[in-house]
Formats: C-alpha cells, structure tokens, sequence
C-alpha cells in the first residue's frame, strides 16, 4: 500500500478552507484570523502534518541535502568520515544522503545522477576503485554542482580535495619494518587506478630505497577491488607465499586488505611477527584485541569528515564564484603494537 502524506490540500478540504488561507495559516500570517489559525493548526497537529521539503526546496532553490558517495560503509575508516560530515551538516541545517559505490565505476556513476536528480545541493565523494574516467563528475561540476573530494581524488576537476598523508604514512610503516630487521617487504595494495595507491606505493618504495633496499616487483600485489573480494586477496597471499623467497614481512595498503590478510595468516597457521610482520592500515577501534594485535597506520577520518563537509558548505553558501581551492593534507599516525615486532620473537 503506497504511503500518501497529508498536503494543504487535504486540510483546506476537510475544514472547508481555500488552499491559500490553509498555506498562510500555517506560516501565522496575519491576514488570517486567530480563531482559523488554531483550528488549522490543531488538525494539522492530530494529523501529523509534515511540510513537502521538495515543494520547500523549490520555494528556496536549495534543498538543504549534501549527496555522500563512499566505496562501502563498514570500512572503518569511511564510517568514521560519515560521523564528522554528520556532525557538521546537522549543526548547518543539512541533511546528508549517504549511498555506497560497493568500488563499482557503474554503481558510482548511477548514485551520482540519483542523488543530482534529487537536486541536492552538493556532493562529498571518494572515487570507486574501477573508476578511471570522470565524465560523470565533470557533466555535474560543469552544470555547477559544487563538488568535493577526500581521500581517493582527481585532478581532473578544480575544487577542494582533503586526503591523509599518504606517502609518509606508508614510508613510516616500511621504515618500521625495516628496523625490525625485515628485508623482503611486500605491499599488498588496491587498484593501481586510485590516488592513495599510488601515494602509498611511492612511500614504500622510497623507504625501501633510503635503506638499500631494491624493491622487488614480485612482491608488489594490486587487488582491483580493495580486499572487498576476499579471494583477490588470497590469491595474492598465495603467490605472495609460492615465491623462492617468502616474505619476512606485508605492508598492506587499506583497512580490509588489512584485516583481510591478517585473517587468512592465521587460518594458515603462519606465525605473525615471527614468521611474517604485518603492518596495515586501519581505524578499525577492534586493531587492539586482534590476536596478535595489529600495528596500523591510523588515518584522521573524523577530521577528514568535518573538513570535507565545511569546505563543501562554503562552497554552496558563497555568494560569488568561488577561484580557489585547496587540497589539504592531513597528518597519519603509525600505531606500533604486537603484528609487526620481529624484535620480540
């Protein structure tokens, strides 16, 4: 059965009233006597009235709604960004409209036109880990939908981007590492496509290169969808392992593949530090009673959230056209704990 919400049409034809006095009744005009405006309020009140926010949005030309894409809510980190864009926007007088591209170029480019038909008022992304081409964003930002990127972003369209400290939080993982005596680092990491890979590469091989040590392409392993699909991040283990030369250590490159790896050692009843370290990324709260607890590289997602949703906020509240943008970097923290600490074994 279809759900039909009461209108001003619905309580001007109950109480015998016009359409225009029910509407300005229930602004409090004062055209409208005190005697009509008590008697519609009160049946708009035992009928649960409820003003039309589309018809409301259209008086104003805003909805008052920000669009959210991310790859997948019960990645950890993306749910503490959800919370600091929350937190910001209801403080504004926003609501948020979060939906998930579960990293498929196809789901990301059917939400964003879902949520631009809805006319929200702009749009908090994370590009999907298929996507490589920009069409999509690029159609909605032309037509001046104001647009803002964290954590995997583009330089293809000139608007405001926050991200983590990419290359240091990766140089600092492998140099830790390194000091635990490991040699043969392997990095375990996402699609090639996406910016935080690359960052992240960049700084494990430039730690790599800083200590003398050549990296090793073999031990280099892309998993196209994050670690989402698990057998991807098997299948890496596996030729990870078959190798002449095992690994003595795994860098991994984001909060599933992390979790994910760490999963698939145990149930191979690989030892972990003493056999393989494991350092990962991860804001996963749960890094410290996993047995052996995880060493991670813990990015600042509620702050990521909040700025993400102020930048975005001033760029649909500014009264003139908006020339510069920033992309603002945000500092990492590597959290040492038992995975990593060969030193012990």
């Amino acid at each position: 059965m279809k759900f039909e919400a009461l209108t001003i049409k619905d309580i001007a034809k109950a109480l015998g009233l016009s359409i225009s006095t029910v509407s300005k009744a229930l602004r409090g005009s004062h055209e409208i006597s005190e005697e009509t405006k008590q008697a519609v309020l009160r049946y708009a009140r035992e009928h649960n009235y409820k003003p039309n926010p589309i018809a409301q949005s259209l008086k104003r030309g805003q909805s008052r709604s920000i669009g959210v894409i991310v790859c997948n809510i019960d990645n950890n980190f993306f749910s503490q960004v959800i919370n600091g864009i929350e937190s910001i926007a209801q403080n504004r007088g926003y609501n948020v409209i979060i939906t998930q591209s579960q990293e498929s170029y196809e789901k990301e480019v059917s939400n964003s036109d879902h949520l631009s038909s809805r006319s929200v008022d702009g749009l908090i992304i994370s590009l999907s880990a298929e996507t490589q081409h920009m069409d999509h964003l690029v159609k909605l930002h032309e037509k001046g939908l104001p647009i803002v990127f964290f954590d995997r972003i583009t330089d293809e369209i000139r608007t405001h981007r926050i991200v983590a400290n990419n290359y240091k939080g990766a140089y600092e993982a492998t140099k830790h590492l390194l000091q635990q005596g490991c040699r043969r680092i392997a990095h375990v990491t996402s699609s090639g496509s996406l910016s935080i890979t690359r960052e992240r590469l960049e700084g494990y091989k430039q730690a790599l290169a800083d200590a003398g040590v050549t990296a090793d392409d073999r031990l280099i392993k892309f998993c196209p969808h994050g670690g989402m699909i698990r057998e991807e991040t098997q299948q890496a283990l596996t030729e990870l392992l078959q190798l002449p030369e095992r690994p003595d250590a795994i860098f991994t490159a984001s909060d599933r593949l992390s979790t994910t790896t760490l999963s698939l050692l145990q149930a191979m009843r690989i030892p972990i530090p003493c056999e393989i370290a494991l350092v990962g990324y991860t804001n996963s709260i749960s890094a410290e009673i996993f047995n052996p607890s995880l060493t991670s590289v813990v990015q600042p997602a509620l702050e990521m959230g909040k700025l993400a949703t102020e930048m975005l906020l001033s760029l649909i509240e500014s009264r003139r056209p908006v020339t510069h943008f920033e992309k603002r970097i945000l500092d990492t923290e590597l959290q040492i704990r038992e995975s990593s600490q060969k030193s012990r074994c």
